[in-house]
């Protein structure tokens, strides 16, 4: 019985190894968020697939799937921050024609600042 267990041991402590070991090439990428509305569907889709996980067992299987879909959330919080950084200096052209009172671009930049801001939060 201790060697069944021992192989088990090792055989779950390759599970993890091998990720570790593999090449770049090899290694799990995630999907990809090349537009905004792909990262924000990604970041709900892949939010709810963890809250899952997270309410059953954590074994091995599990802990591998965790590992692997981590990486679609880190590429869609990538492109979020990206997007994020753009929205502030869109609305930053608002605010300072604001300041200088100029309507044509306070119109056209917070337009263009809803629109994009819209895609994240509705």
């Amino acid at each position: 019985m201790t060697i069944v267990r021992n192989l088990t041991a090792v055989a779950a402590s390759l599970l993890f190894a091998v990720p570790a070991f593999a090449s770049e090439g090899d290694h799990f990428k995630g999907k990809p968020a090349n537009t905004l509305e792909q990262a924000v569907a990604n970041f709900s889709e892949y939010n709810n697939r963890l809250e899952d996980m997270l309410a059953g067992e954590l074994g091995l299987e599990a802990m591998n799937e965790v590992h692997q879909l981590t990486y679609t959330l880190e590429n869609a919080l990538k492109k979020l921050d990206d997007e994020i950084d753009e929205l502030e200096d869109t609305l930053e052209k608002v605010h300072k024609a604001s300041e200088h009172a100029d309507p044509d671009t306070v119109r056209s930049a917070g337009k263009q600042y809803l629109s994009d801001s819209r895609k994240i939060v509705r």
